[in-house]
């Protein structure tokens, strides 16, 4: 086996054993000040892959900025087999504003990459994100939240039809897949095209830190690593069930047919029965009910968090469970209400 290499970017080098906190410049402000974001390298002392974990592309989605700092600051990582290349705030200018976009162009980073280096700022950060830090890895798990006003179960979301990507997602401990190549410019489409396998991690909502969900992905990042051996000793886990959801048809946005204020009455996680009412949207007088009923028995893997909608606003994300997959679900939340009382996904 070949020995541990120098993990190199543009203006310095991480040998192995050695670990660099840097605060990488990637723009300019108006002032000419440098606009930077924050990068850790550890740079394991045995030779494998090298992984990138990315966070806050988008800069309000706080969760995996901890899920990012803890493997890279509170794991012990003596005997790491690979390297870790962890960007907990790809978004600074987001982020500083606690806004999805860059300020002021609203820009999507997470629509920008591989980038360009002679177009807009956000074409402009992410080509030098990309470069420095994404190309040169084996595989990558980038961290997401919901967008503001919505709350999303945690899940993974892969092109399972690429086997080096499906590899990265089913190492990922989570119970639920959804399988797509993910939007042009996307991080993990734009990645995985360029040979590096990228999943996307979604989970819980913006503006905040949910503890239980940052757990639980800190667990599946341990899967990974267990997977691909740079923690050699540590198990795979496996989540108990797992669905993927491969076709369009087994999962749906339900959208409001009229405006109003919404009573849900079903929980992010929660398993819905065919024709059940998921949620009530009724005026302002409650002189008018608008029922939204479950197209098909399934989870709700994401849900409105802000109650009040117009016509056409998401309300919640569905997809479809059948068979020992939906017999799986009913038997862990039933253990799980025996056990403590508080069912969840």
């Amino acid at each position: 086996m070949p020995d541990a290499a120098d993990f190199t970017f543009s203006g310095g080098k991480v040998e192995p054993g050695d670990t660099a906190n840097l605060r990488f410049t990637v723009s300019e402000t108006y002032l000419g000040d440098p606009v930077r974001i924050p990068v850790t390298i550890v740079n394991g002392a045995h030779p494998g892959p090298t992984v990138s974990l990315t966070a806050a592309a988008h800069g309000d989605e706080l969760n995996g900025i901890e899920v990012v700092r803890e493997v890279a600051h509170d794991w012990n990582h003596d005997d790491l087999h690979g390297t870790l290349v962890c960007l907990p705030v790809l978004n600074v200018p987001g982020f500083l504003a606690q806004q999805r976009y860059l300020p002021i162009y609203d820009r999507d980073i997470n629509r920008s990459f591989p980038g360009d280096a002679e177009s807009t700022s956000a074409k402009r950060i992410a080509d030098s994100i990309f470069r420095n830090f994404i190309d040169p890895c084996d595989l990558g798990i980038d961290f997401h939240t919901s967008t503001r006003g919505r709350t999303n179960m945690l899940h993974v979301r892969a092109d399972m039809a690429d086997e080096s990507v499906s590899r990265v997602a089913r190492g990922f401990a989570s119970n639920v897949i959804i399988d797509s190549e993910g939007p042009s410019g996307s991080l993990r489409r734009e990645a995985s095209e360029a040979g590096v396998p990228t999943i996307t991690v979604e989970m819980g909502e913006a503006h905040r830190f949910q503890r239980g969900l940052i757990d639980r992905a800190l667990t599946g990042v341990a899967s990974v690593f267990a997977e691909f051996g740079l923690h050699p000793d540590a198990p795979v886990k496996w989540p108990g069930w797992r669905t993927v959801i491969e076709e369009s048809a087994n999962k749906t946005w339900l959208r409001a047919d009229v405006g109003g204020i919404v009573d849900m009455h079903a929980k992010v996680g929660g398993l819905v029965r065919e024709g059940e009412s998921i949620c009530t949207i009724t005026s302002p007088f409650k002189m008018e009910d608008e029922v939204v009923e479950a197209p098909f028995t399934g989870l709700l893997v994401g849900v409105l968090e802000n109650p009040v909608v117009y016509p056409g606003n998401p309300l919640c994300h569905v997809v479809k469970l059948t068979g020992d997959t939906l017999r799986a679900l009913q038997k862990q939340q039933e253990d799980d209400i025996d056990g403590d009382g508080d069912a969840a996904v």
